[in-house]
């Protein structure tokens, strides 16, 4: 029983050595923009698949991406994104009040 002890205690320490807080990240600290990014990755991936199949209908899908009521609608989404995103760090931060004054007690 000391012995498993002793051992938990040495893997707990070795692992808070190699995996320092530092670099891990709390759902509140994390950048909220980064969600924007995902649907330019679905894009990117979904282009160079095409591409490798067929360099004609890639290039039928980037004129059809370069629009402009494909950009239009994109600048919209990319703004109205911002807009939510704003509102719920707003949300996390009243969040985080409300815990830390009610029930805490800070």
């Amino acid at each position: 029983m000391l012995q498993s002890r002793a051992l938990v205690i040495a893997l707990i320490l070795l692992l808070s050595t190699t995996l320092p807080e530092v670099q891990s990240k709390s759902i509140f600290e994390k950048d909220r923009r980064d969600l924007l990014a995902i649907p330019e990755a679905i894009a990117s991936y979904f282009y160079e698949a095409v591409n490798k199949v067929s360099p004609k209908v890639s290039q039928f899908l980037l004129d059809t991406v370069q629009s402009p009521t494909v950009v239009a609608a994109r600048q919209r989404f990319v703004k109205e994104a911002a807009k939510v995103s704003v509102m719920f760090e707003q949300l996390i931060e009243k969040i985080k009040n409300l815990w830390y004054t009610r029930v805490l007690g800070y």
